[in-house]
């Protein structure tokens, strides 16, 4: 993350452009689509809108490819609207979760934004590129801004640390932590480069400036100083710590492999005064071995690519490939050079005053190092006795630690081994010696890097004295999960733990402060205790020990070994919460711990070593008494090493021998690392802490790409979705009050009055008019908060609201053009008409020859009129004369005001020009003394910062000299006492030299004494060490607590004060008490008559409960009988779906055959038609015919089967229908009866009416006042339904099932709205108050169900969760059973191999066992994996399920609220029904009989209508006689001679015929015209009945809503008094309960904790149950649909068959009309041979052959007629089988009817049994008026006095609160001064821009004036051209005159007449343009004057 001062903006790399943030565009997208998160494998997460829901699933469609998918819903996460992209602060965002953290971070990467905020976070995303945003000028610009001033950037964490340090005087601390690779190392060097630059001292800073920063780290040359000396020193620190301590690894290049704490301190002023690097966890094991491409540490690269011929020689230094402990050789960096880079370190080390002999130690020890992997042992051939065949790497070696060569090589080849007490020396293999080298390599080399950390804390610690106040930058490994885990990994995720830990803890005190500010109620939780159990697993010292604990109780034991730590730890640690076995084989990992992050699985391998670290303490010895000073410095803490010996019992195989065995006591790695981490943790602690996370977006260093799982695991385990989760805990969404209110706003209109307001009542308003849950919201002093979500679902409601104007608005924009295009078509359309008339009337005219003489008269009858027209041209010269006249006056005046306005004109410029002189002037002399002023006020705050730091070092000077004297006085008396002391001790040694000799003697004695003393010393001092540690941990706490106790004891004060002031109050309320007890003991009197009556209501209630409990338990078990018919339901749906697959074929079938018969009828048609056409038909085509008829014969009967089948399938219909028929006949009787009831009704309700009327009018103006109060219910009614649906959303699924309820049965009350044409009102408010009673009390019954079962299910979870693991265990169990049994089968294999190599068949049934048991192996692991997956699974539903419990618990709280609530509320409801069911039962009355009124006329109707189907049925029975009849009279006449006889008889025939149509027509109308009379009278008494129903229902709605309101409020009043009371004990209950509270202990705290897990698991088991009875009313609900469906499908279906017989009908009346054409033209043939024959009597001797040859054709055409007559008889039968299916079809669709009509009757029923419950209701209702009108009016006139009473009181206490108000806000007034003299400074800032944009007005104005006084010079300009014009035209006047005036003397008039008229016409527009001219002028320099004089004040 290096920098560059580049070409490019750095502001592109900071801030956002809030252009592409705030897109409509996008914006609407997201309201559209209704987009949410979803998980990808590839992308981490995909947007997708939601298309449909399905129960727990979901309907997607991705929005990158639109495909669908479908999702959990669980799995789903909600997405933010678009305003919140690319914010800066992710707890910002209204959705907290892992996709939008996600999208947030992927998109301001993608954007160069890789700082990013997350509450207290600091996240950086290494860019892998140089960006411009590292340079001084940056650092300017956020040098003394505050954190949210600027964009997230390092610096901006640098110096908020640095202000608070300096104001708040704290010390402060930044942490960095990240994977590898992330940019720690970098984001340290930046802080550190900004401190410097801010805080160095004033020498460095005025002497010289910064430069830019080149790419690298600033590394200044010799001869020039950029900042201070210990600045520079400080900056060039990290090149020599990343010299030795960096590497190169796969993921970093310059990858950090320890973890430090640089500590900055700085004096009183600000200024660095000295600083401390403390280093931990060196990857000390880099140094001999490295993984493949990674480099061991940059030093050794260095020393061997930058040491020059002379040096390389002193260090005997060779190539990379000649080292053993340079694994890969020499891997190069990309874009270093390491020889450049050892040049680098040495100025470093120069500039950090290294000496040079210094450096070449340092140097030499690195080479030894190289040395110690070149030393080869080999084995000897006889004995595992290692020997050194080549000892030149060890003369090297030697040289270079100072030590003689072959001490060294007995030390490593033998050592000495103490054996009782002698020393013996025991011989080493080859494995024992290299590990011996290795590890003396590995202590070298960390030995080196302590020393190098000292040296280097020595060259910047300056001064003795801690300076006042320091900044600690902690650059640490993050949390780390490898496949892998070591202890070096425990250790990281040990600390990672800790630092997460203060992190809450942070955030939980920062957040409790933000709402105590702001006022906010909240049950605060320290997070920071979550963390505490996996704490205690690794560190905790007993009962039981931790995992560090056991590890160094392990290492005393000589045969201890990593399984038998494994074995104690899951021994002790096996039940603790944090601590599972692991979840992969035993081959890779030993154990599991919980982390904050993730369960990691860690493997014990060499633990034991790691922990003690053990050396060959022969050759430590040796290096200890070192030639070499440096080297002998370094090994100086000999004695606490551990030797080889400790471990030779527990790793014998690798180490033969025992070694040496040290007396003195050793410090494990463990507890050293321990102790270091609890001191850096108390130093945190004592910290303000800034903390920073780095991430790393891909492994390949690629530039802009992010790898969204690899982020997802790094926020995870760096906490950042930790501290998200805390957020989501409180309200982490906040808004200040303007804001909120300019932007939401618009969705509440008229909630905020016009003009001002506060910003806080304003927010209260609108948040009133919004009806937000109280639990989502808090409003604070300054701000208003949210829960996560409400945000979003505001950004929804005002983008719906905005899209709502926005459409109005373009439909009135397209009204009013189109009406606007439409006026422009009638105009057109009316000019169109005038055209057309003119032209149509000229074409009439135009060869009319009157008209053509018309038109050439016309002109020539002016010549008659010269005279007239000559005098009229006179007159109209005088005119011109006189107007000429005036216009040359006008002008003159023109002139003369022209000329004024140009001297004024003048005048005025002149004026301007001195003005805007004086301006400038002043203008100049305000500039000036504005900077005057800013440089004096700068000098001035100089020198009062200067005199500040003076007086403040001359205090601390003088204190110091008074020190330094008291010191020095200490000193000389201490001198003077040692001097005496010294005469003293030389007296004494002459003594003791004498007692040594003794003293030696007994020391041999005693040292076996000592060494047993020393080791119960160490076991003290490990003791002290751990009780110290405890004792400061202790301490702290004591601190804490002491905090928490001040803060306690302020909030008992406080409470004692509200005390006092409350029993005062109190004391005055119990004066008004005794005032009201003696009139409420008049109104207890009147109430408990009323209490009586309720309480006969409530034991009628309990009795419904109990009736409501068997219903329940009814219901439970038919729900069990209902989930085994949904088995048989599910199963028969196979069965339908098979049935249906057949059906579906045998439709195939039928379409067939129906195109079949299609195409056979067209061919019957074009037959027909070759018929006709060609009547002589041959043999032949008679064959064809008879052919084509038996096809048309065989299709008939398969007509007839598919009939046959279809019949069978309506029988079943019609049997519906004639039941459904008789009970319309039973419903018709009844509704007879009810007629003549009703009728009776009338008479009584009439008279009635009237009396109603009388009593309307006085009851008009109670009316008013009961609408008034109805109003207040319906508020009241409207918050209520408010809190439901807010219920409602809680509960997911069931919310969703109740809200479709309700919206289909708003869809069934419109229905019945439309088929009653306007019923009663009362009757459905009083349905939807049942209906929202009935949800209410369902909501509470099933609320104490679920808190029943609840319990249940948890001890059911409980067993299974145990069972479970009983079965892993059992798994486990029977796998190592497997495993032993393969073992002893592989021994059986081997055995067997050996025995019966000859048996070939035998060893092949061993392999065939073998391989099954492998299979069987293979199955147990398949098992295994699925048990563990299981488990896996199990385990996210729990966590998913915790933070939806996290989430849960505060929403169970309120609804317990509502539920009592709506308890209370259930009460008023019983009272308001037992009314109105009285009501409902009459209306239902009445509205029973009208329906059976309307039945009996349906009845009637449908009677008339059978008659009318009869009457056609005869109608059809003529028809067919008449027609037959006809075939006879044919008959005869072919039989007959006589043809006019038979013609005689069949007219007679016919005529009788007609006579008998006629008649039955007559009789058809009559029974018509009685159907429609029926049917007239049956409207009309329809009309009657609901004119009367409607006047009943106003009346009776009146009375009952009188007397209704009128009942409320008294009940209202009287309960709000109680309310009181009830308040007031409680608020005085409360405050003893709050004092009692405080004192309670943390352990009362921890149950309360524990009760709440315990409530929200049972909460967690509610849901899950309800989610179920969701689904299956879910299933119940679809199932219907689909009955429904099914039904509508058949119903179409039928219509379809309707249509296609109706079709074939037609048809056959087309093919009967053809036969019956081809008829009539047979009989015309027949008659013209008839008159034929008649007339040809004469020659009937030469015609009788052609008689007979006509007769034979006669006898053809007859026959062809019968074929015809057979053929029509054929499809006549068709005919009325297709009636007969018609008739089948309607009978079918009368039966769907009355089915409908069924549901539609009891739904009716339901209806009367509502009405007659209201009716009840209003019986009851009756009674208690007629009892309580009296007492009513009399408790009204009380309660109005009580009121009144009540308003005084709490005017008040109105007066007191607002009292107590004041002096709050006074005693913050003096809080906050101190603030406000800070803010005097911005306001001085403000009040300057505030004048410079004043300046810029009147700039402005100035150039507005000029503007405006170049318009009036154009307009000066105008007039003058418009006068010169003027001038012209009146010359052309004059001229034209004249020449009329000639030419009138000469006789050439005409010519003169129409010049003059255009000269006239000119010179009256001119006029007109003067005149206008001459305003805009006048009003033109008006405005002028009006701006000058405006720029004058």
């Amino acid at each position: 993350m290096s920098q560059r001062s580049g070409q490019e903006d750095p502001e592109r790399y900071l801030f956002v452009d809030r252009a592409v943030v705030y897109n409509p565009a996008a914006q609407a997208d997201w309201t559209a689509k209704r987009l949410v998160w979803i998980p990808s494998e590839r992308h981490g997460f995909e947007a997708a809108s939601i298309r449909e829901e399905r129960g727990e699933e979901v309907v997607l469609e991705l929005a990158e490819n639109g495909k669908k998918a479908v999702v959990n819903k669980d799995d789903i996460q909600k997405m933010n609207p678009p305003k919140f992209s690319k914010v800066e602060d992710m707890a910002e965002l209204t959705c907290l979760n892992e996709a939008s953290v996600l999208h947030n971070l992927k998109d301001r990467y993608y954007s160069g934004l890789i700082y990013t905020y997350s509450g207290l976070f600091c996240v950086v995303i290494n860019p892998y590129k140089h960006l411009p945003i590292y340079s001084d000028n940056i650092i300017e610009m956020y040098r003394g801004k505050k954190r949210h001033e600027m964009p997230p950037h390092i610096y901006a964490i640098s110096e908020s640390a640095y202000r608070c340090m300096l104001q708040d005087r704290e010390d402060q601390s930044i942490l960095c932590t990240g994977e590898s690779g992330a940019g720690k190392t970098e984001n340290t060097k930046k802080v550190i480069q900004y401190l410097a630059h801010v805080a160095s001292s004033h020498k460095g800073r005025k002497d010289h400036n910064i430069p830019p920063e080149s790419p690298k780290q600033v590394r200044p040359q010799s001869g020039t100083l950029f900042y201070g000396e210990l600045e520079r020193q400080l900056l060039q620190a990290n090149p020599i710590l990343e010299s030795f301590g960096n590497a190169k690894t796969v993921k970093n290049d310059n990858s950090s492999r320890f973890g430090k704490f640089i500590r900055i301190n700085f004096d009183v002023t600000g200024y660095i005064v000295g600083a401390n690097i403390e280093t931990y966890l060196l990857e000390k094991s880099r140094a001999i071995r490295q993984a493949k491409d990674e480099r061991t540490f940059h030093i050794f690269y260095q020393l061997l690519a930058g040491a020059g011929e002379h040096l390389k020689s002193d260090l005997l230094l060779e190539g990379f490939n000649n080292y053993r402990f340079l694994s890969n050789g020499n891997v190069p960096i990309p874009g270093q050079q390491d020889k450049d880079n050892f040049q680098e370190t040495m100025e470093a080390m120069h500039i950090m005053s290294f000496g040079h002999e210094e450096i070449l130690a340092m140097l030499r020890v690195v080479s030894s190092v190289l040395q110690f992997g070149n030393i080869i042992f080999k084995k000897e051939r006889n004995t595992d006795q290692a020997s050194m065949p080549d000892n030149t790497a060890t003369q090297k070696l030697c040289h270079l630690l100072g030590m003689n060569v072959m001490e060294f090589t007995r030390a490593i080849l033998s050592p000495r081994i103490k054996v009782g007490r002698d020393y013996v020396q025991k011989a080493q293999t080859k494995e024992q010696a290299d590990f011996a080298v290795e590890a003396l390599a590995k202590a070298t080399y960390e030995r080196l890097f302590r020393w190098l950390v000292h040296r280097i804390n020595k060259a910047l610690d300056r001064t003795k004295r801690q300076g006042a106040s320091f900044i600690g930058i902690l650059d640490i490994a993050g949390f780390e999960i490898f496949l892998l885990n070591s202890f070096e990994q425990m250790c990281i995720n040990y600390t990672n733990e800790k630092l997460q830990q203060l992190f809450n803890h942070t955030m939980f005190i920062l957040e409790q402060e933000e709402y105590q500010r702001e006022g906010i109620e909240w049950s605060f939780i320290d997070f920071g205790l979550d963390l505490q159990p996996c704490i205690d697993l690794i560190e905790r010292p007993a009962n039981p020990p931790g995992v560090l604990a056991l590890l160094d109780e392990e290492c005393w034991f000589p045969k201890a070994t990593d399984k038998t730590f494994v074995d104690k730890l899951i021994q002790e640690q096996g039940t603790h919460t944090k601590f599972q076995k692991p979840r992969q084989l035993k081959d890779k990992a030993d154990f599991c711990i919980i982390h904050y992050a993730g369960k990691v699985d860690y493997k014990a391998d060499e633990w034991l070593m790691k922990n003690m670290d053990p050396l060959n303490d022969n050759v430590a010895t040796l290096l200890h008494q070192s030639t070499d000073k440096f080297v002998a410095e370094i090994w100086k803490d000999v004695d606490r090493i551990v030797g080889l010996d400790q471990v030779a019992g527990m790793n014998e195989t690798a180490f033969g021998a025992t070694y040496k065995t040290k007396k003195g006591m050793f410090r494990t790695v463990g507890q050293l690392y321990k102790e270091s981490l609890t001191k850096l943790m108390a130093t945190l602690r004592n910290t303000n802490p800034n903390f920073v996370r780095c991430i790393i977006p891909n492994h390949e260093k690629r530039a802009g790409k992010l790898e969204p799982h690899l982020v997802l695991d790094q926020l995870r385990c760096n906490g950042v979705l930790e501290g998200i989760r805390i957020c989501r805990q409180g309200f982490p969404n906040r808004i200040v009050f303007q804001e909120f209110r300019q932007r939401y706003e618009i969705l509440t209109p008229n909630a905020i009055p016009k003009g001002f307001m506060d910003g806080k009542q304003a927010c209260e308003r609108m948040i009133q008019a919004l009806e937000l849950d109280p639990n989502l919201f808090r409003i604070g002093q300054s701000k208003i908060f949210f829960r996560t979500g409400v945000l979003a679902h505001l950004e929804e409601e005002r983008d719906l609201k905005i899209t709502d104007v926005i459409i109005y608005f373009q439909s009135v924009c397209r009204g009013y053009l189109a009406r606007k295009a439409f006026a422009k078509k009638q105009q057109q359309l009316s000019a169109l008409k005038v055209l057309q008339r003119n032209c149509a009337a000229y074409l009439k005219l135009r060869h009319w020859q009157w008209w053509r003489l018309f038109t050439k008269v016309k002109p020539l009858l002016q010549v008659t009129r010269q005279e007239e027209e000559l005098q009229a041209k006179d007159e109209e010269l005088v005119k011109v004369k006189e107007r000429q006249l005036k216009v040359e006056n006008e002008l003159v005046e023109m002139e003369r005001k022209h000329q004024q306005i140009i001297e004024e004109k003048n005048i005025l410029a002149e004026q301007l020009h001195a003005e805007t002189e004086l301006f400038a002037e002043a203008e100049e002399m305000r500039v000036r003394l504005l900077s005057r002023k800013q440089e004096l006020e700068e000098i001035l705050h100089d020198l009062e910062s200067r005199v500040e730091e003076e007086e403040e070092r001359n205090q601390s000077l003088q204190n110091e000299k008074k020190k330094m004297q008291s010191h020095i006085q200490d000193l000389e008396e201490q001198l003077d006492e040692e001097e005496a002391a010294r005469q003293k001790l030389q007296l004494d040694k002459v003594t003791a030299e004498a007692k040594i000799k003794k003293m030696e003697e007994d020391i041999l004695l005693l040292e076996d004494q000592n060494s047993k003393f020393l080791k119960e010393k160490k076991l003290l001092e490990d003791r002290i060490v751990e009780m110290t540690s405890q004792l400061t941990e202790e301490e702290e706490k004591a601190k804490n607590l002491s905090k928490v106790k001040n803060k306690q004891e302020m909030v008992m004060v406080d409470l004692e004060e509200r005390l006092k002031k409350e029993e005062k109050t109190r004391q005055e309320l119990e004066k008004a008490k005794r005032k009201l007890d003696a009139e409420t003991t008049d109104l207890q009197d009147q109430i408990a008559e009323l209490q009586a009556q309720i309480e006969e209501l409530k034991l009628q209630l309990a009795k419904k409960e109990e009736e409501l409990q068997t219903v329940l338990a009814r219901s439970d078990e038919e729900s069990i009988q209902k989930n085994n018919a949904l088995k048989q339901v599910r199963e028969l749906q196979a069965q339908l779906a098979e049935l249906q697959e057949d059906l579906e074929s045998e439709k195939l079938c039928r379409s067939k055959a129906e195109k079949l018969k299609r195409d056979l009828s067209e061919e019957l048609e074009a037959l027909k038609t070759e018929l006709e056409d060609t009547l002589d038909t041959t043999a032949a085509q008679q064959e064809l015919r008879t052919k084509r008829e038996q096809e048309v014969a065989e299709l008939k009967k398969a007509i007839d089967e598919e009939t046959k089948n279809h019949e069978a399938q309506i029988q079943d219909m019609r049997q519906r229908h004639a039941t459904a028929l008789e009970e319309l006949a039973e419903q018709l009787e009844q509704a007879k009866r009810f007629k003549v009831n009703l009728e009776k009704n009338k008479l009584c309700l009439e008279s009635d009416n009237k009396e109603l009327l009388c009593e309307v009018k006085s009851l008009q103006q109670a009316k008013v006042d009961s609408e008034h109060r109805r109003k207040k219910l319906e508020a009241q009614l409207q918050e209520f339904m408010a809190r439901a649906t807010e219920v409602e959303r809680t509960k997911g699924e069931l919310a969703e099932r109740s809200h479709r309820l309700q919206s289909e049965l708003d869809n069934a009350s419109v229905l019945l709205e439309e088929a009653e044409k306007k019923s009663v009102k009362l009757a459905k408010e009083v349905d939807n108050l049942n209906s929202k009673l009935q949800d209410s009390e369902e909501l509470r019954q099933e609320e104490t169900r679920q808190k029943l079962n609840l319990s249940g299910q948890i001890r059911q979870l409980e067993v299974e969760k145990s069972s479970l693991l009983e079965q892993q265990e059992e798994d486990e169990e029977a796998r190592r059973g497997l495993e032993k049994q393969l073992q002893a089968v592989q021994t059986q294999l081997f055995e067997a191999k050996k025995r019966l190599e000859d048996d070939v068949g035998a060893m092949e049934g061993l392999e065939e066992m073998r391989r099954k048991l492998l299979k069987d192996m293979e199955l147990t692991s398949q098992r295994l994996e699925e048990k563990t997956m299981a488990l896996d699974k199990m385990e996210k539903t729990k966590n998913r399920l915790q933070q939806e419990l996290d989430d849960l618990t505060v929403d169970l709280d309120h609804q317990r609220q509502i539920v009592s609530n709506l308890e209370k509320k259930q009460k008023k409801f019983d009272q308001m029904l037992a009314e109105e069911k009285t009501i409902s039962a009459r209306y239902a009355e009445e509205r029973d009989r009208a329906e059976a009124e309307a039945r009996e006329k349906d009845t009637k109707a449908l009677a008339m209508a059978r008659e009318l189907e009869e009457a056609l049925e005869a109608k059809e029975e003529l028809e067919r006689f008449n027609k037959q009849l006809r075939a006879e009279m044919e008959d005869l006449m072919s039989s007959k001679d006589d043809v006019g006889k038979n013609v005689h008889e069949l007219e007679k025939s016919k005529r009788t015929l007609e006579q008998q149509v006629e008649e039955m027509r007559t009789q058809l109308e009559e029974l018509e015209d009685e159907l429609q009379a029926t049917e007239d009278a049956k409207l009309r008494l329809e009309v009657n009945m609901q004119a009367m129903k409607a006047q009943f229902d106003r009346d009776l709605q009146t009375r009952d809503e009188q007397g209704e309101e009128k009942k409320r409020a008294l009940v209202k009043q009287v309960r709000e008094m109680e309310a009181e009371l009830e308040d007031e004990r409680k608020q005085r209950s409360g405050a003893v309960a709050a004092k009692k509270k405080l004192e309670m202990d943390l352990s009362e705290v921890e149950g309360h904790i524990e009760a709440a897990n315990k409530g929200r698991d049972e909460a967690i088991k509610q849901l899950r149950k309800l989610q179920a009875q969701m689904k299956d009313y879910q299933r119940e609900l679809e199932e219907a649909r689909a009955s429904r469906d099914e039904i509508f499908s058949q119903s179409k279906e039928n219509e379809k068959k309707l249509k296609s017989l109706e079709a074939e009908i037609l048809q056959l009346q087309e093919d009967h009309a053809a036969s019956e054409r081809a008829r009539r033209h047979a009989e015309q043939e027949r008659d013209e041979l008839a008159d034929e024959i008649s007339n040809s009597a004469s020659g009937k001797s030469s015609m009788l052959e052609e008689k007979r040859r006509l007769e034979a054709r006669i006898a053809q055409l007859e026959e062809e007629l019968e074929e015809e007559q057979g053929n029509m008889e054929l499809l006549n039968d068709r005919f009325r089988k297709s009636s007969i299916q018609v008739d089948t079809l309607n009978t079918e669709l009368a039966g769907e009817r009355s089915a409908a009509q069924k549901s539609e009757n009891a739904r009716q029923h339901m209806e009367r049994q509502n009405k007659e419950l209201k009716a009840k209701l209003a019986e009851l209702e009756g009674a208690v008026k007629s009892k309580f009108k009296a007492s009513i009016t009399a408790l009204e006139g009380k309660i109005l006095q009580l009121e009144e009473q009540l308003e005084q009181e709490a005017k008040e206490r109105a007066a007191a609160n607002k009292i107590v108000r004041r002096t709050e806000k006074k005693l913050k007034e003096v809080l906050m001064q101190v603030e406000d003299e800070r803010r005097h400074a911005d306001q001085y800032k403000e009040q300057m821009e505030k004048a410079n944009s004043r300046l810029k007005q009147l700039k402005r104005q100035l150039e507005e004036a000029e503007e405006e006084a170049t318009r009036s010079n154009a307009s000066r300009r105008k007039l003058q051209r418009e006068l010169d014009d003027a001038t012209e035209a009146s010359e052309g006047l004059t001229r034209e005159v004249n020449s009329l005036k000639n030419r009138l003397r000469r006789g050439g008039a005409v010519s003169g007449y129409s010049s003059s008229r255009s000269g006239r016409r000119n010179l009256n527009l001119d006029g007109a343009s003067v005149d206008m001219s001459d305003d805009d002028a006048d009003s033109r320099a008006s405005d002028f004057n009006e701006t000058q004089a405006s720029n004058m004040e």
